[in-house]
């Protein structure tokens, strides 16, 4: 098992300031398992609860009768099984006197936050728990991590045949089972088209109009499907962003799917050297290395978006850090350049800096606002 000591500190910091925490997530990312090791260091008294024990879910029957005794940390796990709850909670924390905390667990789901945002408002704080990056698995090696990606199972598998399998079943299991309990009701068959669809859009704009006619379906249909996957947490959209220019700008979002081995699955790839071969490897390295930019720079992805011109000017990445405007780029290439596309992004969004991401072990200067850095130093040095 790989703690994951980053995300703990953060729930139990969440902890300490909210009464009710979410912890969220896609499917056997390791919830549970963080959720058990906050149990195991509690010094006070702790309740757990999995409602998809028969057992536990028989007692929530009455959800106030099982929790309005308890004090302490009360974990509540597979949330989106009750629905309701978040009501119950809500009375809970606003009774005077109230000595629990309340830590549920769940796959995010439009339900979810349906319920959460309308009983819950000011009173809950969510913290995603996402795949394994970089900075957790020291003792793996980055190419491993970006071939297998994240979620623990399929990376810590003994041989990349049993990886490629469970991330098979994860796939199969996702599509019958845990959508359908978001209340996402599509056929599995038709949803596992389309996924494997998005897969090879990763990195690129997003095309409502052009996957419908693929699929034989409305625009709006396939707009709904991205949204659950979106929701789900499996898909990671990035919106344009647009600056007051006198040129044309994109206004189409950008796709990733949120987690590389999934990717590959999806795409048939199951060695590094198949990858490395693959047409969609450099878009695959793309979105790998933006998942860790955005963790090192603690960025919420609402805040973070992509920048092009119809003229063939972009940038990969923008984000916004106080009143630093920072560009980024992933370049999977051994020796970056700096490109045409670069000056104007610096001229036009006014960047205070561009970092170029690549594979490497080093970071040099290609502008006097120009870095490129080896995405391991930057995973263990930082990007300044």
């Amino acid at each position: 098992m790989i703690p994951r000591l980053r995300h703990e500190s953060e729930v139990r910091r969440l902890l300490r300031q909210f009464p009710v925490v979410g912890l969220i997530g896609a499917r056997q990312v390791g919830k549970t398992t963080l959720a058990r090791r906050l149990i195991a260091q509690e010094p006070g008294p702790v309740a757990s609860f999995d409602l998809e024990d028969p057992t536990d879910a028989a007692r929530f029957a009455d959800p106030m009768l099982a929790l309005q005794r308890l004090e302490g940390l009360v974990v509540i796990d597979e949330v989106q099984h009750r629905e309701g709850l978040f009501r119950v909670l809500r009375v809970l924390v606003d009774r005077p006197g109230g000595r629990a905390r309340f830590l549920v667990l769940g796959s995010a789901g439009p339900e979810l936050f349906r319920q959460s945002s309308e009983s819950l408002a000011g009173r809950i704080a969510y913290h995603e728990l996402t795949p394994l990056s970089v900075d957790e698995t020291a003792s793996v090696a980055v190419d491993r991590l970006w071939l297998r990606g994240g979620f623990p199972r399929s990376l810590l598998a003994s041989d990349e045949i049993e990886s490629a399998a469970w991330r098979k079943a994860f796939v199969r299991t996702f599509l019958e089972r845990d959508l359908p309990q978001l209340g996402i009701s599509v056929r599995a068959s038709t949803m596992r088209r389309f996924w494997t669809m998005l897969a090879h859009y990763h990195g690129n704009r997003w095309k409502a109009s052009e996957l419908a006619r693929s699929l034989g379906l409305s625009a709006p249909t396939v707009n709904r499907y991205l949204e659950a996957l979106v929701d789900a947490l499996v898909v990671r959209r990035l919106t344009p962003w647009f600056e007051n220019l006198k040129k044309r700008q994109v206004k189409a979002p950008r796709v990733y799917l949120s987690d590389t081995g999934l990717l590959h699955t999806l795409l048939g790839i199951r060695s590094e050297s198949a990858l490395l071969g693959h047409p969609k490897c450099g878009a695959s390295w793309e979105g790998f290395a933006m998942q860790e930019v955005v963790r090192i720079l603690s960025a919420d992805w609402e805040d973070c978006h992509y920048w092009a011109t119809h003229g063939g000017a972009e940038i990969d990445l923008l984000v916004f850090d106080g009143s630093r405007r920072l560009g980024f780029e992933f370049k999977r290439a051994s020796a970056p350049r700096m490109t045409r596309s670069m000056h104007s992004a610096l001229a036009d969004l006014r960047l205070d800096r561009i970092t170029v991401l690549f594979p490497g072990d080093k970071r040099f200067w290609l502008h006097e606002r120009v870095e490129a850095v080896g995405l391991p130093l930057a995973c263990s040095q930082g990007l300044e």
